[in-house]
């Protein structure tokens, strides 16, 4: 089963210093049938004006994915950390017990990112963040684990949860396969930019697919485009 979920018809709300697009309930957007998608519980696409950004606020129990598209996230927090994650590159706030953090655009320009909370599949835990670069031409024709709680994936950013976080990017006419983790997955895929058909589907920019029961999926890229993708487990 894949559902498109248009870019236009998703939650959205508008702050002034804030752009955000809900693919799931968040705030004041609330849809019973768009709470969480198995583990996935947010996905917001948030355009953030320069100079401006989130002021120190509290999380706990939640994996947070930050995917940068456009300029740059320059995130504090109470345990210490600081950092800079620029188009392209990812950083995870697994936020365990509680941890208290700040996200502003300090660049020029506005800032793009994609915004994925996960439910954990631990809690008690001390919270954590780190940040990591994922140069495009790595994933260029085939999917990289970006963020991960599978074991095997060294390479990728932990988080704590039965999940992982993927990203490709596709030239006109190029496809790439994956195919998600045994047992009952949930998919979600969205195109930072480009477009593209998933198994028949036709997406495009910043739209998003839901995928339930999909053992694998085959995306073909109608011109330059950048995907991210989640496969979650079922919350029982």
């Amino acid at each position: 089963m894949i559902e498109r979920r248009s870019f236009d018809n998703l939650g959205a709300a508008s702050h002034g210093w804030l752009d955000a697009k809900h693919h799931f309930s968040f705030a004041e957007y609330h849809d019973p049938k768009r709470v969480h998608w198995g583990a996935l519980r947010v996905w917001n696409d948030d355009t953030i004006a320069p100079g401006t950004g989130f002021p120190p606020h509290p999380h706990a129990d939640m994996e947070i994915i930050t995917y940068v598209r456009e300029g740059a996230i320059t995130h504090r927090d109470n345990l210490g950390n600081q950092g800079r994650t620029e188009a392209g590159d990812v950083q995870v706030m697994s936020a365990g017990t509680g941890i208290r953090h700040s996200e502003y655009n300090l660049e020029p320009g506005v800032t793009r990112i994609f915004q994925i909370w996960i439910l954990p599949s631990q809690r008690g835990e001390l919270p954590s963040w780190g940040t990591k670069p994922f140069p495009k031409g790595d994933r260029a024709g085939h999917f990289v684990t970006l963020a991960s709680g599978a074991s095997g994936d060294e390479d990728a950013l932990p988080i704590r949860a039965d999940a992982r976080v993927l990203g490709a990017t596709l030239k006109a006419g190029e496809s790439a396969e994956y195919q998600f983790a045994e047992g009952d997955r949930y998919g979600y895929l969205v195109l930072a930019k480009g477009s593209a058909e998933v198994n028949g589907v036709q997406l495009a920019a910043r739209d998003g697919a839901a995928m339930h029961a999909e053992k694998s999926i085959r995306i073909t890229a109608s011109e330059d485009t950048e995907i991210v993708l989640v496969d979650a487990a079922a919350v029982h």
